[in-house]
């Protein structure tokens, strides 16, 4: 499995979109992001199996995707 794959791109689009769009808190942020994650490891989906590289390189797409969309909010 690649680190960055078809799901970054679905984090980074989706917290772009929140972070220009809904919140505005890292605090926030962070819990939703790494709560995720968390999540993952207990759900019994195929799609949740991913390596700890994977999962580190997700929470780093998050965090610029919000970032990114706190810019842009910024711009406004």
């Amino acid at each position: 499995m690649n680190i960055l794959n078809l799901w970054s791109v679905g984090h980074f689009v989706q917290w772009t979109f929140v972070g220009r769009f809904l919140l505005t808190n890292w605090y926030v942020f962070f819990a939703l992001s790494i709560g995720w994650e968390i999540l993952e490891l207990y759900l019994p989906f195929e799609f949740v199996n991913e390596t700890w590289d994977n999962k580190i390189s997700d929470l780093v797409v998050n965090t610029i995707g919000f970032y990114l969309g706190l810019r842009l909010r910024d711009e406004q």
